[in-house]
């Protein structure tokens, strides 16, 4: 019996050394979790609080995506794949079917008349259509982009490269299409080699007008201006 009571008494003894210890421990627990749900709010928040910014497609119908539903458009295609990565940009599609650079030019004003901070010029197909002399094409897209940087300086600009078929003699045609890596160069400027690699030209990728991309084409556009895009972004 005494022997039994003994081994009661140690152990009760064992239990009120250890009980400080025990609650020791789950304080530490308690405030370790307690400062990873803190955090785990906070990075939450500075996320949520991250502004979103703006991406400006500013172009002619095939930035307007035309023949094709908005969605369709290849702009509406990368916000797909920025939402996707969990990017906080937004798209805004500013293309007008039938724009020259001209055009653009004289409607560049009130286009940033909202916040910019990217800003993706897709111009200058038409101009090449109709043979509008080079110089004059280059000089409307530099006054576009002059514009741009004067409004916007820290935006950053994505330049879409062209080419048209030697219809208006191959000399025009390799001239037209140095335009973009020029202007490119001189600017500081993300280019987009040429916006309809891999759709100019394949039958089965544009419309029946022969210009404008399927929807099945404006997803290569797509491709082709995300891979330049993302490295700005």
């Amino acid at each position: 019996m005494r022997r039994k009571l003994f081994r009661i008494e140690r152990l009760i003894l064992a239990i009120v050394i250890s009980l400080p210890l025990i609650l020791l421990a789950c304080g530490d627990a308690s405030n370790t979790a307690k400062t990873e749900a803190k955090k785990g709010t906070s990075d939450t928040s500075a996320t949520i609080n991250q502004p979103v910014k703006t991406i400006l497609y500013f172009g002619n119908s095939l930035t307007a995506g035309y023949g094709l539903d908005p969605s369709e458009a290849f702009s509406s295609l990368i916000q797909h794949k920025i939402d996707s990565a969990k990017l906080k940009y937004k798209s805004i599609n500013a293309g007008v079917s039938g724009e020259t650079s001209a055009g653009g030019k004289g409607r560049i004003d009130w286009i940033l008349k909202q916040p910019v901070d990217v800003f993706v010029l897709e111009l200058g197909a038409n101009d090449g259509l109709r043979g509008i002399p080079v110089d004059e094409t280059k000089k409307n897209l530099q006054e576009i982009i002059d514009k741009v940087k004067a409004k916007y300086p820290s935006a950053k600009l994505v330049l879409a490269g062209m080419q048209i078929p030697p219809n208006m003699g191959q000399e025009y045609s390799l001239k037209f299409r140095q335009i973009f890596p020029d202007l490119a160069k001189k600017n500081n400027m993300a280019l987009v080699p040429f916006l309809l690699e891999g759709v100019g030209g394949v039958r089965e990728l544009n419309q029946p007008d022969g210009i404008h991309p399927t929807a099945a084409g404006a997803k290569i556009v797509a491709e082709n201006v995300w891979t330049v895009l993302q490295t700005v972004l």
